[in-house]
């Protein structure tokens, strides 16, 4: 969901440099044509370190997902969206630093768990678990904030909190979708400028000026 900084290999454990292999290489190459040979080389690590850390690449694949969602959480609840006192303003500025942070190639920017789960939806249910945790948790993560807009700006209507949160989720990932499909991040940057003027409508205060 973000856009986290490569490491050098030679920093942190085996386990820290798989780990952030994972990250790099599953975006560019996806989870399937990822090799075990493949993340050993990026990481730097033997073989018999990648089995000591994890029994099989499927292993690897989950807790690759759960380490997503730890780093990428920490990204999120130290990004400056939280600032606005008003709190669809905080929506907005959410939107807008997701918008910000679409930027260099494609598997710098893409999200690794969206990547996994169109890949192993139907062969793999355990990473398929821990995608949908990183998925829904960080969604969750916006539920306050829209919920207090809704109370704020006395909106009514037959949505929720939640389904709004999920509905954005999937425009962003649809975004990443979009951008892979044609090379061009322009096409996930478009998919978010109509969601937050989908949300402005939503709360009834039209378009940016």
């Amino acid at each position: 969901m973000s856009r986290p900084t490569k490491q050098s290999p030679e920093r942190g454990s085996a386990r820290t440099r798989l780990l952030e292999a994972a990250r790099d290489t599953i975006r560019q190459k996806g989870f399937t044509a990822t090799s075990v040979d493949d993340l050993c080389d990026a990481a730097q690590v033997t073989k018999g370190a990648f089995f000591h850390h994890f029994k099989t690449k499927q292993a690897l694949g989950v807790a690759a997902a759960q380490h997503w969602a730890e780093t990428t959480g920490a990204f999120f609840a130290d990004a400056p969206y939280h600032t606005p006192d008003d709190p669809l303003d905080r929506v907005l500025a959410y939107l807008a630093f997701r918008r910000e942070i679409i930027a260099g190639e494609t598997a710098e920017f893409t999200c690794l768990v969206g990547t996994m789960t169109q890949e192993v939806h139907n062969t793999s249910p355990d990473i398929t678990s821990a995608c949908a945790d990183s998925i829904f948790g960080h969604a969750a993560t916006l539920e306050p904030d829209i919920a207090a807009a809704i109370v704020a700006h006395d909106i009514r209507g037959d949505w929720t909190a939640e389904s709004l949160a999920r509905h954005m989720q999937a425009v962003i990932q649809g975004g990443f979708i979009l951008a892979k499909a044609s090379g061009n991040p322009e096409m996930a940057r478009e998919s978010i400028d109509h969601l937050i003027r989908y949300v402005r409508q939503l709360f009834n205060i039209g378009e940016t000026p």
